[in-house]
């Protein structure tokens, strides 16, 4: 005797003909004083090279289209990307691309002599990656203004000795001067998170604070310091040469969290000068 067959739960709720999709971290922002906040916060100007990763329903772009004439969108989900030529029209023009923003390469785009200025509500479970993907096009970049988890923000804004501060704190304030701007309660998105969500903007330097001759080397230091953040520095960074580290002229028995930019900068090229 077959088993009764279960009933297929829905993927997620429908809003405006759309099932909101999990697996793409879709929460619609629909509160009209919030998207109004937003847009005054990001203050486009006609003219300027604008690009939204994930449009979604369009409400922020419906608002942004005009205001600038001419507009860049991201858009991962084949189905609302569809739906965007007719939501849009007649509100300027609209380009989309059509693809996973993680992958999106910026300088088809983008130049530093046109460099773009960028907004969007960011999907929760790719928004670390994705700031990292940007932070490594920061030269074509003007500005970044999201819609975060606000946990998530929190770290990108927290300073040496906060409980925040961590790997992402550093990398991105490497690059970047990052400015918290307002919170966002769940029941502004259909359907409501689970979370406080805020906005942040991230200016990239014109000219970095703290330059450093091998970043590649200096994301591998912060991330190490950063697996065993409760140690002391020393030991944290053990698997780097003692001496190399004494050289830098930080305190090895303070704890990662403790130190500055301008400090994992000095230990970097500390390991950097250390004879081979």
């Amino acid at each position: 005797m077959n088993a009764p067959r279960q009933k297929r739960r829905p993927a997620g709720k429908a809003v405006e003909g759309h099932v909101a999709r999990k697996r793409f971290g879709q929460n619609f922002l629909h509160d009209e004083r919030v998207i109004a906040q937003i847009v005054a916060s990001f203050a486009p100007i006609p003219g300027q090279s604008v690009v939204e990763i994930g449009p979604g329903l369009a409400a922020l772009t419906k608002v942004l289209l005009p205001a600038v004439e001419r507009l860049q969108v991201i858009e991962l989900d084949r189905d609302l990307a569809a739906r965007l030529p007719n939501t849009l029209a007649g509100l300027g023009e609209l380009i989309i691309h059509e693809g996973d923003a993680l992958k999106f390469d910026f300088t088809r785009i983008a130049s530093s002599e046109t460099p773009i200025r960028v907004i969007g509500n960011l999907p929760y479970n790719i928004s670390t990656p994705l700031i990292f993907h940007l932070l490594s096009h920061s030269e074509l970049i003007v500005d970044m203004t999201f819609m975060l988890q606000k946990e998530v923000i929190d770290r990108l804004c927290a300073g040496p000795g906060d409980s925040a501060y961590g790997r992402l704190s550093v990398m991105t304030q490497y690059r970047c001067l990052p400015e918290w701007l307002f919170d966002v309660p769940p029941e502004a998105f259909n359907p409501p998170p689970k979370v406080m969500s805020a906005i942040i903007r991230l200016t990239p330097h014109a000219a970095l604070p703290h330059p450093c001759r091998d970043e590649k080397l200096l994301g591998e230091v912060v991330g190490t310091a950063f697996t065993m953040r409760r140690k002391t520095l020393r030991n944290a960074l053990g698997k780097y040469p003692l001496n190399a580290l004494e050289s830098a002229g930080v305190n090895l028995g303070a704890r990662p969290e403790t130190l500055s930019v301008a400090d994992y900068v000095a230990i970097t090229h500390a390991l950097l000068d250390e004879p081979t």
